[in-house]
């Protein structure tokens, strides 16, 4: 993976870190993006994140470290997976997150941390609209599947019409329609949340009820498996800082459990969710027993 053109965008070593990462960060926020040539999810994630360096004209900058080449700032970082990114200012590590994120919630990320364009770039992206009351699912249901039907060429209504359904439920017709969406909208960040939506919903096919989770983790709270369910189950009931909680004590216990179960939950749990506060609270945590 090349290191594009970007002044933005430069690759870090460990002679040269100090001065290119820690003391630029007392000025600019750095990102470092930990990677490897063989790393599949970093070969999506690395063009991400070199094309918003470009878009943020300075905005921030983006260290790219090879952790093959670069095996002594891998084992200071504490790294032990990749893609990993961490973000410094004043030359402190002030957030994290593994693994490959889509674009939306990298631009979530950034703006959390108050990372805008430089002057002269942002001026063509538009003001964020004030958030609207969000409709019935139910409501939407029918009226995304008339407009479906009534215009069969439009793959983004059906796209629409998955997420509706989810909403209410209904998660056998939305997997139908989210599994014949084209190659362009597989990859679209509300598709990419649904889907993981569809695999925590599956999770619970033959799960016990939630009073029987909570029973089996008050008599033993080492119990990591019920409370990977009850996390998920908290999730779809609508109360997801506790099912965060659930992922969040599960890594604090056992971050291996599971095939780092705790870390994947968190990170689908995070494509899931819309409250981008709660996301980035959890995502320091995360950042924190990880790292």
């Amino acid at each position: 993976m090349a290191t594009t053109a970007s002044p933005h965008v430069f690759d870090a070593t460990a002679d040269t870190f100090e001065t290119d990462v820690l003391k630029k960060s007392v000025e600019t926020p750095v990102l470092i993006d930990f990677w490897a040539t063989w790393c599949g999810p970093c070969k999506s994630l690395g063009p991400i994140l070199e094309k918003l360096a470009a878009e943020f004209n300075g905005g921030f900058l983006l260290a790219k470290v090879d952790v093959d080449k670069e095996q002594q700032l891998a084992g200071y970082f504490q790294i032990k997976s990749i893609p990993t990114v961490m973000l410094l200012k004043d030359g402190q590590i002030v957030d994290g997150f593994p693994g490959a994120l889509p674009e939306g919630q990298l631009r979530e990320f950034l703006q959390h941390h108050g990372i805008q364009p430089s002057a002269g770039e942002g001026e063509a992206q538009a003001a964020p609209e004030v958030a609207a009351e969000k409709p019935d699912p139910h409501v939407e249901v029918l009226r995304l599947r008339a407009e479906s039907q009534a215009a069969p060429e439009r793959d983004e209504l059906k796209l629409d019409l998955a997420l509706a359904l989810l909403a209410t439920g209904a998660t056998g017709e939305a997997k139908q329609l989210l599994d014949a969406l084209p190659a362009n909208l597989s990859t679209d960040d509300r598709a990419i949340r649904a889907h993981a939506s569809l695999g925590f919903h599956a999770l619970l096919a033959d799960a016990p009820p939630r009073a029987t989770l909570e029973t089996a983790i008050a008599a033993d709270p080492a119990d990591l498996r019920a409370r990977h369910l009850l996390g998920v189950r908290l999730l779809l009931e609508g109360e997801q800082g506790a099912g965060l909680e659930q992922f969040i004590e599960m890594l604090r216990q056992d971050r291996n459990y599971g095939d780092q179960l705790a870390k994947r939950s968190l990170i689908d749990a995070f494509r899931v969710l819309d409250d981008e506060d709660l996301v980035s609270a959890t995502r320091r945590r995360m950042a924190s027993l990880l790292f």
